[in-house]
């Protein structure tokens, strides 16, 4: 995205989080197009010291000499400086000044990926105080962190007023994931939560704003098909007007379906191949079932194509939840121990309460024909074993690279 629009001349900056590798520096945001990062490259870390307290990565057992490092940077340089304040205000700050800085002669690509509200729950003690009432000590202290994100994007907001840039500006508002039940989220009515393929893990929401949206969908709800993917071509060909004919993207261009609240040029999505997901025990495979020569489906995966949605192999937990504070009695999954395979109509039956795998095998052999056709045309599964190279204690207690290739 951001090396796209670089090439169309925008001024790129990354504020907050990265999370998308930087073992080497060749990684790393500024050899990615951005101008300027200003930020974390791991997954979390607490919001007050900005240390990240251990690994996320699967069964790394941390050693007794492990570092707990701080994660926090200016493009390279290490930032130590700012133990105790906290996170959102910091990239709060940090855009404001990124946007009053700006080279107006230029457009300007602002990624402000906030920390917020990622675990571990913390929050300023008078942002939580509006949510007492809510008794679940997680819920509450997540309602806060919230507020404390929403005011960050007013404030985001009345920065580009400020410079005279909200006139001509797009804001793009997203997740990456449903809502974790352990650490105060929630995604009721949703069947599931983080980590799980069911709708409230994978369900995404998000809008988009600014002046630049017709009036005619302003305030609308757009209900077509769209993936992360899409985004790339729909802000550099779209809105930046850049050429991509060249490129064999997954994405489509969405701004004409956003703009004009028509049907979405995406037919089917990809949720999940995962092969390194634990299986299914075969002997205890029970309910209806199908196999196919084309895909195991006791793999772990999931497809939507137009309205149906298949899921295969372990999709994770499938409960719904309701918010403790709704006093609402949610229903209990009443799958077989062992079932691998679902059917939903997604459009008719979002929660997905009812499974038509048994009655639809037509539409389950053509979602199955689809997974196939992704499983033999991708590239094979590369997830390289822990590294202990990156200990912080070897790099200054920082997180930080340590694969030296030449750049």
């Amino acid at each position: 995205m951001a090396q796209g629009l670089k090439s169309l001349g925008y001024a790129t900056h990354l504020v907050g989080k990265w999370h998308i590798g930087f073992s080497s520096k060749k990684c790393w945001p500024t050899r990615k197009g951005f101008d300027s990062f200003y930020g974390y490259l791991t997954g979390q870390a607490d919001y007050y010291t900005h240390v990240q307290e251990g690994v996320s990565m699967p069964g790394f057992d941390v050693p007794d000499d492990w570092h707990y490092g701080v994660d926090l940077r200016d493009n390279d340089k290490p930032i130590k400086s700012l133990n105790g304040t906290y996170g959102t205000f910091i990239w709060n700050d940090k855009a404001h000044d990124v946007i009053m800085n700006h080279n107006t002669s230029k457009p300007l690509f602002l990624y402000m990926a906030l920390q917020a509200v990622h675990a571990p729950l913390q929050v300023p003690e008078h942002y939580k105080k509006p949510y007492e009432y809510i008794k679940d000590s997680n819920r509450s202290t997540y309602a806060g962190m919230v507020a404390s994100m929403d005011e960050a994007v007013g404030n985001l907001t009345q920065s580009l007023k400020n410079k005279g840039l909200w006139d001509n500006t797009i804001i793009v508002f997203s997740t990456d994931n449903g809502g974790e039940i352990h650490l105060g989220g929630n995604n009721w009515p949703l069947r599931g939560w983080k980590h799980s393929l069911w709708e409230g893990g994978i369900h995404g929401v998000g809008f988009v704003s600014g002046p630049l949206i017709p009036k005619s969908v302003q305030g609308s709800v757009y209900n077509g098909l769209m993936h992360v993917s899409d985004w790339f071509p729909t802000l550099v060909q779209g809105v930046a007007g850049g050429d991509l004919h060249d490129l064999k993207l997954d994405g489509h261009d969405m701004w004409t379906s956003i703009c004009n609240g028509t049907d979405s040029p995406r037919k089917e999505i990809l949720h999940n191949i995962d092969p390194l997901q634990p299986r299914p025990f075969p002997n205890k495979m029970t309910g209806s079932q199908h196999t196919s020569a084309m895909f195991d489906t006791t793999i772990r995966a999931a497809i939507r194509v137009g309205d149906w949605k298949l899921l295969t192999g372990d999709p994770g937990n499938s409960s719904w939840i309701a918010p403790p504070e709704s006093n609402i009695k949610a229903p209990v999954p009443t799958d077989p121990k062992g079932k691998f395979l679902w059917l939903f109509n997604i459009k008719d039956d979002p929660n997905e309460y009812n499974d038509l795998s048994a009655l639809r095998p037509d539409i389950v052999y053509q979602l199955t024909e689809r997974l196939a056709f992704y499983a033999n045309s991708s590239l094979p599964v590369f997830f390289p074993p822990p590294d202990v190279r990156s200990n912080p204690a070897l790099h200054d207690d920082m997180w930080s690279d340590w694969i030296y290739d030449k750049e």
